[in-house]
């Protein structure tokens, strides 16, 4: 979060220059300041992969057209929206406290209010990860070879590999944190979207299958979950926060009531009049409430656009693989199929005979029902996408590769079931890479039809006198 002695020092410098008009989305302006806010901010989370000025520019009117078409919805007016928004500007509009009494007031206040958002959106979790880096320029070749990678990794883990060596072996991300050491609380919020919705959907001591974000592909395990830290082990942090944030020298809450009822107005009035105020006083404080604003925008409606309906649009994700079939070719042979190792001879055969009507994803919830039921588990499998190197049944028993393993203890019967494919056959076999491709073409689409609806004017005289940030 955004001190507001930082929003205060920088309030003086562009207060006090020329600002014209860099673009204008549908009719309305956007000034260079507020295009410099967030190009400054972007550079500044991306340095590996920086943008220039004009490339940015673009991206950013694109955004603004999003936003445009949010607005169009009256997506602004849903309540979860209001409500998100109104807490985020609460929390920027600094409340007076005139003595420690009330410092420690205030510290509970901003304590439940942190405190019941935690734990309401699944609490705290430790998370240890694997992640193979994939730009956003990467070739279909570069992503195919990550997800052959990270599958390798997974298979890995699966049969017994250290999550904590793995790391320090493979994963690009090298912070003490994901190999295993003092790793801090994660809160909700502070990390993508996709990658929250995994691990907040897993247990403790759960380790996810790989998936895709915008920064790669990932796996991760859950170390620990928590719900928020007892107030006295934050309490001087919160009392220094307090001071910090220049709390002690605005209005109490006390005074914001008052306020409201000489006004007439709700405490909620009075807040979007103090923070209405504020943003006049210091532009990048109203730059920061239009950025958060847009933001939740360009999310719900980018959601009900493009998220949601890729990822329920069979059809669609089924024609779009069938029509680039040739994107997601594999470097060697897989195969598709199952280890089976059985207790007893001769159901290594039943289990085979069992498959054979039974479609690819039902095949381990089959065999549980009908060889592992009541707790007497006769047969250990093993299924998945196998290339060379993954398994060392399959390396043995399909690629011809090394010698035979050894049985699993109490397992002695061993068979191979299922087929080798040159290349992908079914959406399945590679839907995280064509999910994610075909995401991109709708939002493609879809930026397109923006574009039409929308003029865009981007002023270049005005673009050049930006000062590109390497």
């Amino acid at each position: 979060m955004i001190s507001l002695a930082m929003l205060l020092c920088g309030s003086m410098a562009f207060g006090q220059t020329d600002d014209p008009v860099l673009m204008t989305i549908n009719g309305k302006p956007v000034k260079r300041s507020a295009f410099e806010f967030a190009y400054k901010k972007y550079q500044t989370a991306n340095g590996f992969e920086r943008k220039s000025v004009g490339d940015y520019a673009e991206q950013y009117a694109n955004d603004k057209l999003k936003v445009e078409e949010a607005l169009s919805q009256r997506l602004d007016t849903l309540p979860s929206f209001l409500q998100l928004f109104a807490a985020y500007r609460n929390q920027q509009i600094p409340q007076t406290l005139d003595n420690d009494a009330e410092t420690e007031v205030e510290a509970r206040r901003l304590y439940a209010f942190t405190q019941q958002r935690v734990d309401a959106s699944g609490g705290m979790i430790k998370v240890r990860e694997i992640l193979l880096r994939l730009g956003q320029r990467a070739s279909k070749q570069t992503e195919i070879e990550v997800k052959q990678r990270i599958d390798s990794i997974y298979n890995a883990l699966q049969h017994g590999a250290d999550f904590g060596e793995m790391a320090r072996r493979y994963s690009d991300n090298k912070t003490a944190t994901n190999l295993g050491e003092h790793q801090p609380w994660l809160l909700p919020g502070q990390t993508l979207p996709e990658f929250e919705t995994q691990a907040y959907a897993l247990k403790k001591g759960e380790m996810s299958t790989p998936f895709l974000t915008p920064a790669g592909y990932h796996i991760i395990l859950i170390e620990d979950k928590s719900a928020y830290f007892p107030y006295d082990s934050v309490r001087n942090d919160l009392l220094r926060f307090v001071s910090q944030r220049n709390l002690r020298n605005k209005l109490t809450a006390a005074r914001l009531q008052e306020r409201s009822f000489a006004q007439r107005s709700s405490e909620d009035m009075a807040l979007k009049k103090q923070a209405k105020d504020l943003e006049k006083e210091n532009p990048q404080m109203a730059n920061l409430m239009q950025e958060y604003r847009d933001g939740l925008l360009i999310f719900e409606v980018s959601k009900r656009t493009i998220w949601d309906k890729a990822a329920h649009d069979e059809a669609g994700l089924t024609n779009y693989f069938n029509h680039n079939k040739k994107k997601y070719k594999w470097s060697s042979p897989r195969y598709k199929g199952i280890i089976i190792h059985a207790k007893e001879a001769g159901e290594v055969k039943k289990v085979k005979k069992l498959l054979k009507h039974i479609e690819f994803n039902h095949w381990k919830e089959a065999i549980d029902q009908q060889f592992n039921a009541g707790g007497d588990v006769r047969i250990i499998a093993t299924q998945g996408l196998f290339k060379s190197g993954d398994n060392s049944w399959i390396d043995y028993e399909i690629f011809k590769q090394g010698e035979a393993p050894q049985p699993i203890k109490d397992y002695p019967s061993i068979g191979v079931y299922g087929k080798k494919l040159k290349a992908p056959k079914a959406l399945a076999e590679v839907r995280p890479l064509v999910l994610a491709d075909y995401q991109e073409e709708l939002e493609r689409q879809w930026v397109k039809t923006l574009r039409e609806k929308y003029p865009v004017i981007i002023h270049q005289e005005v673009l050049k006198t930006i000062k590109e940030n390497r």
